[in-house]
């Protein structure tokens, strides 16, 4: 799902864009996009929201950091999607 990108320290820390949210977690459906925006994320929200979805949290642990309340909201929108799609059972 995530995509492999390379930002600069400044990139990661603007607010996200629906350009970005499709760069760094892929295709979305509308409503969800629209429920991750409406929380202001960032860059870094949403490279750490697809580092979890992919199921890489101890990547993250590992290199010191922690999962912000913001990435762990995008994550919690996105796991419902897949949870109510049932194409994805």
């Amino acid at each position: 799902m995530a995509r492999n990108s390379r930002l600069l320290p400044d990139d990661a820390n603007r607010p996200a864009t629906r350009e970005d949210l499709r760069r760094i977690l892929g295709e979305l459906e509308d409503p969800r996009v629209i429920d991750v925006l409406e929380l202001h994320p960032t860059v870094a929200d949403l490279e750490t929201a697809a580092i979890c979805l992919a199921g890489d949290q101890d990547v993250l642990g590992k290199e010191g950091h922690a999962v912000s309340p913001l990435a762990n909201q995008v994550v919690d929108i996105l796991s419902d999607d897949e949870e109510d799609d049932p194409q994805q059972r």
